[in-house]
C-alpha cells in the first residue's frame, strides 16, 4: 500500500498529515528518504524522525453528533468535528453526517476498519430517524422505498416505516452526500430534522447529544464479525 495509507491505518496520523511529514523529509523507507506516494510493504523499515511508528492502541468511539459539528478533521474548518471532540489522540470520523443532522458517527484511528465500514459493495446498514416540513402519503414511502434518481444516479432501494405522519425511519445501504434530504426533495419534501441512530449493529441510543463512549467489547467484536 501507499506509505500515507500504511500510516493512517497504524493510527499514527492521518493521510494528509502523512503527506506532509514525508514533504518534510522526516520519513525513511529501508534507510532510503521516502518519496511522496510511495509504495511500501508492512515489512519494510519505516522510520519516522529516526524513530520506528509508534504501535497505537486502536480507538474506537460512538460520538452523538449535535447539529452544526462538522464531519471533518480539517482543522482549519471551523466547527470541526476534531475540535469539538478536542480528544487527547490521534482520531478521525468514519464517513460524515452534514452539518444540519444529528446522530451518530463513529470516531476511531483504525483506518482499515473505516475503510471496511465505509465499503459500498459491503452494503452495510445505516438507520435514520426523519422528519419532513409536512405529512406525507404513501406515494412518498413508495418512492423513497424503491430508489430516487439523485447526482445521475439512481439510489439504491431501501427499508422505510411510517413513525407519524411527518416522521418515518429509513435503512441506508449507501451513503451519497446528502442523500435522503436529495431523496425527499425529488419527491416534494423538506427535511427539517434528520438523526442516525444505528451504523451496522451500532446504536446510539444509550448517548446524550453531544456526549460519547467507547464501544464494548462486544459491540467491537460483533461489528467486525459483520464486516468480514
Amino acid at each position: 500500500m501507499r506509505i500515507n495509507k500504511l500510516l493512517s491505518n497504524s493510527g499514527f496520523c492521518s493521510r494528509r498529515e502523512a503527506n506532509r511529514i514525508i514533504e518534510e523529509h522526516r520519513v525513511m523507507v529501508n534507510g532510503r528518504l521516502c518519496k511522496p506516494g510511495q509504495w511500501v510493504e508492512e515489512e519494510d523499515i519505516i522510520l519516522i524522525d529516526n524513530k520506528p511508528i509508534p504501535v497505537k492502541d486502536k480507538v474506537y468511539i460512538a460520538l452523538n453528533k449535535p447539529v452544526g459539528i462538522i464531519c471533518t478533521a480539517a482543522k482549519e474548518v471551523q466547527g470541526n468535528i476534531i475540535d469539538y471532540m478536542n480528544y487527547p489522540e490521534y482520531i478521525f470520523p468514519v464517513g460524515r453526517l452534514d452539518k444540519a443532522s444529528q446522530g451518530l458517527i463513529l470516531m476511531t484511528n483504525d483506518g482499515e476498519l473505516a475503510n471496511k465500514i465505509l465499503a459500498s459493495e459491503g452494503k452495510n446498514e445505516k438507520e435514520y430517524i426523519v422528519t419532513v416540513h409536512k405529512p406525507f402519503d404513501d406515494f412518498f414511502i413508495k418512492g423513497m422505498s424503491q430508489g430516487v434518481e439523485i447526482c445521475g444516479v439512481k439510489t439504491r432501494p431501501c427499508k422505510m416505516s411510517r413513525v407519524s405522519e411527518g416522521t418515518f425511519r429509513i435503512i441506508l445501504t449507501q451513503g451519497l452526500n446528502k442523500q435522503i434530504r436529495r431523496m425527499a426533495k425529488v419527491l416534494g419534501y423538506k427535511v427539517i430534522r434528520l438523526e442516525r441512530i444505528r451504523i451496522i449493529n451500532i446504536k446510539n441510543n444509550d448517548i446524550d447529544i453531544g456526549k460519547w463512549r467507547n464501544l464494548t467489547e462486544e459491540e467491537l467484536i460483533e461489528l467486525k464479525h459483520n464486516l468480514k
